[in-house]
């Protein structure tokens, strides 16, 4: 029989403490998006940056695609296991954050690894000509299942599709589901459904699916 811990603030806080940080640009970071942005819970943060460092450690992709930059914390922890020569290319639709995003870059010296396109991902992905490694969906809820069948093809076999947010604060749950809510359950239930991948959703912060390609 398998068991579970009951999860709590103070065992999570335990495993943060527990964790090594990410180093002190992203730190800085982070703190300046609590400073200067409304909605700054939307950064992927010190705890969730790590695992996306290790993530990119183990896998070392070659060509990583981010639909949702935010600030660019993210960003900059995906390049951690860059191949040489590799490239990110990240996402944004708000052109206001642009000037901030790029700035952390520079100070991170992923300047020359992180191509940011500034728009709608929707428009932009079928312009993106290379076979990525990783995909990490991070943007709008409502089109993560555009979101994932756009990227599909672009994706290697053997390649990973990474989505934030699946449990959304645990509103999946709820019997009565807003708009958000219903399209992260009805894209949860699309990766479970879909065989040419094999999939793990992790209890980690606001939920994380690991979808890895294994056909076409």
């Amino acid at each position: 029989m398998e068991k579970g811990l009951m999860w709590n603030a103070e065992l999570i806080k335990y495993c943060q403490v527990h964790s090594t940080s990410v180093d002190d640009v992203l730190l800085e970071l982070e703190r300046d998006t609590h400073i200067k942005e409304l909605v700054p819970q939307m950064i992927s943060g010190n705890f969730q940056g790590k695992l996306m460092q290790l993530l990119s450690a183990m896998i070392q992709p070659k060509y990583v695609l981010e639909i949702g930059t935010f600030t660019g914390f993210s960003a900059i922890c995906w390049a951690a296991g860059l191949q040489q020569g590799g490239m990110i290319h990240t996402i944004e639709v708000n052109e206001e954050l642009e000037s901030m995003i790029l700035h952390y870059f520079e100070k991170a010296k992923v300047q020359d690894k992180i191509k940011l396109h500034i728009g709608n991902a929707l428009e932009i992905i079928p312009t993106l000509k290379e076979q990525f490694d990783i995909v990490f969906i991070d943007a709008r809820k409502t089109d993560y299942k555009d979101y994932y069948n756009l990227v599909f093809d672009k994706v290697r076999v053997g390649g990973f599709i990474f989505a934030d947010n699946v449990v959304w604060d645990g509103k999946v749950l709820n019997n009565n589901k807003d708009l958000k809510t219903q399209a992260i359950v009805d894209f949860n239930k699309m990766i479970l459904e879909d065989h040419r991948v094999e999939c793990l959703m992790l209890p980690f912060n606001d939920g994380i699916t690991i979808a890895r390609k294994l056909n076409e």
